[in-house]
């Protein structure tokens, strides 16, 4: 009698099976892998193997061996003296060493300040007429600025004017008086007490009017306080003031402020390493030339001279601060203007000079006759724009690479390329580069004359919009025969009403029915078409098909 056995043996067995059937692609992709692998590695040995053998059939190798690449350029690699493609040459810009006068000099960071700053204020109380005066312009000192009401200081004027008047009568009355008294004495028909009194009583006169006339010049003097005007010359601000504002001697901002700019002043610091050169040239009386530049150092902004140094060295710092004038004739220089200083305290007399952009690591490539170059190491001097003084082993005439100095190695071949030209030719790679494709040559005669005639930001403006124009051309031609087709161009497919159509884009005359089937039992719904089961679904209604396709 046999014996049944558990159920779950025979799960486990069924388990078993298909975990090995998983595990024997796998292993027999692990086997492939190692394979290749071994491959592999077995052709990277044969060929490392084989090289050293090759290179010592082929003969020793140049020292341009070890480089990437071959050794193309040392002479026994395929680009050396010795290869078949010969010499390399790079082509490389030059400059001419040059002996000139070289100016010895100081950077540093300044702030223009005006000779002269002025606030002007009302002198008297009062509203505010008249202003004279546009913001920013230019003023002589004297001239009017603004009106203040005079009224109330020309009443109290007049009010002292009649006191005057008055006190200057009694005192021609008293002094009349004083003559006749005079003349009776003289025949002793009165006393002299009363003549004396009289005396007595127009100097009392005399002091009254002298008094009265002192008042009448003050009142005088705050009258004409009430016009306003420029104390100093110079360019004015922002007015702080409008018209009908009462104005008073305490308002801190006043009506406007005027800053003296022509001339004006820029102050820096030096380092303390040049005082001496500096205070015995101005002892001497020297000029020393002062040039501003704008922030990128880019545009020259002005040229003066040094006025002054402070009398004290800032012990924080180690420098001490300098001032120099500049005439400001055609008013480009603000107050507290933002500029950098370039100070001449020297000038070396005819000094060895090379470009600047040829000196790498002290070194420059100098190009000998036979069109190689050789390092010479040289020692950097002073700088004076775009040239640097040196002292090293080269002539006046010599030619030192400045463009291309990375690619050169010593005894490289080299072909010298004029510098003006590869800008013309960037120049016009760039412009060319701005320029539409294909829509220049398209263009008639007249326009491409019209368009030479315009600026850079013309001309790329004017193009945008003729490419705007003809896109827009295109774009209704395109709509107006996509239109075309939707309405019935395409011969097979239908304009009319689709009522009772089963699905879109079904093809005509392809048997399908559109309505329900006659004869059968359950047809389907108005307006559904009927399909057998053995046929494909109709296309969706988003992508209709052609009809004949």
């Amino acid at each position: 009698m046999m014996k049944r056995l558990p159920d779950r043996c025979f799960v486990d067995v069924a388990h078993g099976a298909r975990q090995r059937g998983r595990l024997r692609p796998a292993l027999a992709l692990s086997v492939l892998t190692l394979a290749l692998l071994g491959a592999g590695g077995w052709w990277l040995w044969s060929k490392r193997a084989a090289g050293p053998g090759e290179q010592a059939a082929a003969g020793a190798p140049g020292p341009g061996a070890g480089r990437p690449g071959g050794g193309r350029r040392g002479p026994g690699g395929p680009g050396g003296p010795g290869g078949p493609m010969g010499p390399q040459s790079q082509p490389v810009s030059v400059g001419v060493v040059e002996r000139r006068d070289m100016r010895v000099l100081v950077s540093a960071i300044g702030t223009m300040s005006p000779r002269a700053t002025a606030i002007v204020r009302a002198k008297v109380s009062g509203e505010l007429l008249r202003l004279h005066f546009k913001e920013g312009d230019e003023v002589k000192a004297g001239q009017l600025l603004a009106e203040i009401d005079p009224r109330s200081l020309q009443a109290s004027y007049n009010q002292i004017q009649g006191t005057l008047q008055r006190d200057q009568a009694l005192l021609k009355n008293a002094q009349l008086d004083l003559q006749r008294y005079k003349e009776l004495q003289a025949q002793d028909s009165i006393a002299s007490q009363q003549v004396d009194t009289q005396a007595a009583l127009v100097r009392q006169y005399q002091g009254t009017v002298a008094a009265d006339q002192a008042q009448a010049d003050a009142a005088k003097l705050q009258l004409s306080y009430t016009r306003i005007t420029a104390p100093i010359s110079g360019r004015l601000g922002l007015r702080q003031a409008d018209r009908g504002n009462v104005v008073n001697p305490s308002d801190a901002n006043g009506i406007v402020t005027i800053t003296q700019v022509k001339p004006i002043d820029a102050v820096f610091s030096v380092p303390e390493a040049h005082v001496g050169t500096l205070a015995r040239r101005l002892a001497e009386g020297q000029d020393m030339p002062v040039e501003l530049w704008d922030r990128e150092l880019k545009r020259q902004l002005a040229s003066g001279k040094l006025n002054a140094l402070d009398n004290s060295i800032d012990i924080a710092t180690g420098t001490v601060k300098a001032k120099a004038a500049f005439g400001n004739a055609e008013g480009r220089l603000f107050a507290n203007q933002f500029v950098n200083v370039k100070l001449e305290v020297d000038r070396l007399e005819q000094a060895l000079t090379v470009p600047a952009t040829a000196v790498q690591n002290n070194y420059v490539y100098l190009v000998q006759e036979g069109g190689t170059v050789t390092q010479k190491r040289i020692t950097v001097g002073v700088a004076d724009g775009d040239r640097v003084s040196v002292r090293g082993d080269l002539q006046p005439g010599d030619r030192v690479v400045t463009d291309g100095i990375d690619r050169l190695r010593e005894g490289a071949k080299v072909t010298v390329i004029d510098a003006d030209k590869v800008q013309k030719v960037d120049q016009a790679v760039q412009d060319a580069a701005s320029q539409p494709r294909g829509m220049m040559r398209n263009l008639p005669p007249e326009v491409r004359a019209k368009l030479a005639a315009m600026s850079p930001e013309e001309r790329r403006a004017y193009l945008q919009k003729l490419r705007a124009e003809r896109g827009g051309e295109r774009g209704g031609e395109r709509g107006g025969e996509r239109g075309g087709e939707r309405g019935g161009d395409r011969p097979g497919e239908r304009s009319g009403p689709r009522d009772g159509q089963g699905g879109r884009g079904a093809p005509a005359g392809d048997g399908a029915a559109s309505g329900p089937v006659p004869g059968s039992a359950s047809g389907p719904a108005p307006g559904q078409a009927a399909r057998p089961s053995d046929a494909p679904p109709a296309a969706p209604a988003s992508s209709p098909a052609p009809a004949g396709r």
